[in-house]
């Protein structure tokens, strides 16, 4: 990502379409002012059709090199009707996850990104579309805003045990802290909308310092953002010490009334908690937590491949989610909507660089090692697309073997590479490659990286723009590479319905061989799993107790969903 600005340039109003849309909803309407000309009123029938006609083919032309179908923020063009006029057959609902009527205005990628997909990976399944619309509902009973909503807050701030009146509407409430890196905070915002889900409670997300910038509100008709005037301060800096911990309750001997006498339950899920923290994985909601009208949980990753090993949940995911590679998709696509400043620079930057390549594919580079820029991980990126043949060869040629410029501009191929990280190192040397030496199957090779931070800025709220952009133009991919162990690849892949190559992480600072491998689905890796069989409460390997939690490609301990054959 770039410190130096946003990913590409704005664009201004198209005036052609603005006029030829207003002659079309009005029908015989050439006797008004041509809106787009302040001050000019039509004096003839002819002169606002003929001022369009001529203005039409440079402004087409204008616009399609400044790469983006939208105006600027304060128009957003209708996705519906560009949809219908140009025939396109994408379903911009994705099968009912999301529904139709709201404002396309304020949230453009809503509805829009389906035109950006070449298709769709998975469609919802019957059970979870209508499950969907029940979560919502409760979350227009229970959110910000609703008596019953300031109702329980009020309990919680005066530290009343939650057991009196709790079922206030039958409102009960998971409050998500996430942290880390964007990609963190991504994962950990869909796998607690999944438990919610699953345990009937309303989703509120800690805002953070960017939240509310990056992504629109998710639910029709109410908030999904912790009101600044939430009761429990500090969020941040709760841990699993607290008293109202989940990990001191189950240490206690009488848990469920331990939990009668506390405003709230503290989950800390970090991926490096305690076997004790664990454990809430095997809760089935009906031993104490259910007693609990607030909940707080703390996480900063994937975690619903720990909770298709609970029995107790099994049967409702089975039928919330057939195809089991297909969980993180769903969540996200209906959760997880840019903002239109994020998905101008999404668009802007894809329009101009990707949209016209006959492929492309995607690198995302995350060192875990330091800053430095290493020729060891450079070896392992082109060992990978070489091997895998994603990136055609380079050869040397003397000058006068270099085909005429006509037959090759007739006889190329074009692919665009897109490159993300915090160095531009990588992207240079990929870029020269490319850029001084021919490729030897004749396509033509161009490399692009949005931004380069050198470093990750946490808590910044450009910097998180940028990384929202590029882990949305890496799930608009044909293919993709990404970094093993990084949540920021796991994203960009879970949300593109890709299974990547994924780069092993090197060891002693050493190109590893192989340099990558093909991942078994498009999942992301839960990095801090249980190990622990629910059904028999011993210790166990849990990558092997169900066919469709396996351990992950790049991270041998972790747990990741797949679709057993």
């Amino acid at each position: 990502m770039n410190s130096e600005g946003g990913i590409g340039a704005g664009i201004t109003n198209r005036p052609s379409q603005q006029c030829s849309a207003a002659a079309a909803e009005d029908g015989d309407d050439y006797e008004r002012p041509c809106p787009w000309i302040p001050g000019k009123k039509k004096k003839k029938k002819i002169t606002c059709l003929a001022i369009c006609l001529i203005a039409s083919p440079i402004l087409i032309l204008l616009v399609s090199r400044r790469g983006s179908p939208f105006p600027s923020m304060s128009g957003w063009a209708s996705p519906s009707r560009m949809y219908a006029s140009k025939g396109s057959k994408r379903d911009v609902l994705m099968g009912g996850l999301l529904v139709p009527g709201l404002d396309e205005r304020t949230c453009a990628s809503r509805y829009s990104s389906a035109m950006y997909r070449k298709n769709t990976a998975r469609s919802p399944c019957r059970h979870l579309v209508k499950r969907l619309r029940e979560q919502e509902a409760l979350q227009r009973r229970c959110g910000p805003g609703t008596a019953a909503y300031w109702r329980a807050a009020e309990r919680l701030g005066s530290r009343r045990n939650g057991t009196a009146g709790a079922d206030d509407e039958g409102c009960k409430y998971l409050v998500l802290v996430p942290y880390r890196g964007l990609g963190n905070r991504m994962l950990a915002m869909a796998s607690a909308f999944l438990y919610a889900m699953l345990t009937g409670r309303a989703l509120l997300v800690d805002r953070g310092e960017s939240l509310a910038d990056l992504f629109c509100e998710p639910f029709p008709g109410t908030s999904w953002l912790l009101p600044p005037e939430f009761p429990i301060k500090n969020l941040q800096d709760l841990t699993g010490e607290a008293p109202e911990s989940y990990r001191n309750l189950v240490q206690s001997d009488r848990p469920a009334t331990s939990v009668s006498e506390l405003p709230y339950v503290f989950v800390d899920l970090d991926h490096g908690c305690t076997y004790h923290d664990k454990l809430f994985y095997c809760d089935d909601e009906r031993h104490f937590l259910h007693r609990a009208p607030w909940l707080l949980m703390r996480t900063d990753g994937y975690f619903p491949p720990a909770l298709f090993l609970n029995p107790a949940y099994q049967d409702e995911l089975d039928r919330l989610f057939p195809r089991k590679d297909s969980v993180f998709y769903l969540l996200a696509h209906y959760l997880l909507h840019p903002t239109n400043k994020v998905w101008g620079l999404i668009t802007r930057f894809y329009d101009s660089y990707l949209r016209d390549s006959d492929e492309r594919l995607g690198i995302q580079v995350r060192v875990f090692d330091g800053d430095t820029p290493f020729k060891h991980i450079l070896d392992q990126i082109t060992a990978c697309t070489s091997q895998e043949r994603l990136l055609p060869e380079v050869v040397e040629q003397e000058p006068s073997s270099f085909p005429a410029p006509a037959a090759a501009a007739t006889a190329a191929r074009s692919k665009a590479v897109l490159m993300t990280g915090l160095n531009s190192w990588y992207y240079d040397n990929i870029r020269s490659r490319y850029w001084q030496s021919p490729t030897a199957t004749g396509e033509v090779v161009r490399v692009h990286q949005p931004s380069h931070e050198e470093y990750q800025r946490f808590g910044s709220g450009s910097h998180d723009a940028k990384a929202c952009a590029e882990i949305y133009l890496l799930s608009l991919s044909d293919a993709l590479v990404t970094s093993g162990w990084s949540t920021f690849g796991y994203v960009g892949h879970g949300l593109g319905g890709l299974s990547p190559w994924v780069m092993f992480k090197p060891e002693n600072l050493t190109t590893p061989d192989p340099p990558c491998r093909r991942a078994v689905s498009m999942e992301p890796c839960l990095h801090g799993p249980p190990f622990y069989d629910c059904r028999v409460k011993r210790g166990a390997d849990t990558g092997k107790l169900v066919p469709h939690v396996r351990h992950c490609e790049d991270m041998s301990w972790g747990l990741k969903l797949v679709h057993p054959e």
